[in-house]
């Protein structure tokens, strides 16, 4: 389980997708496919959640990374590559944006 805490220091990833409920569930398929085969075997990958929203048109994954290159490292990869081309194909647009953690609660 991915915690979210204060004193983290690493690297938080937050990535939304939008899309129509025809192609929810092969983009879900296709993260989780990715996070499964490729994305958590990485060099400093500590863990992530994937989540949709019930109409099926917002998709977002929450990452966590020790550190920043470790993350833009992975989205360099031959493999993530190829898997980013396919993702694009199932979505009308998607933004990861890096974050640090301000407070929890």
């Amino acid at each position: 389980m991915t915690e979210i805490t204060k004193d983290f220091q690493g690297q938080t990833v937050i990535c939304t997708f939008e899309m129509t409920p025809a192609t929810a569930a092969e983009l879900m398929e296709a993260l989780r496919e990715a996070y499964t085969h490729c994305i958590r075997h990485q060099p400093g990958f500590i863990g992530a959640g994937l989540h949709m929203n019930d109409a099926q048109t917002r998709i977002a994954t929450y990452s966590k990374w020790d550190k920043r290159g470790d993350y833009q490292a992975m989205l360099r990869t031959p493999e993530m590559i190829k898997r980013n081309r396919h993702i694009a194909t199932l979505c009308r647009s998607f933004e990861p944006v890096m974050y640090e953690v301000q407070a929890d609660f």
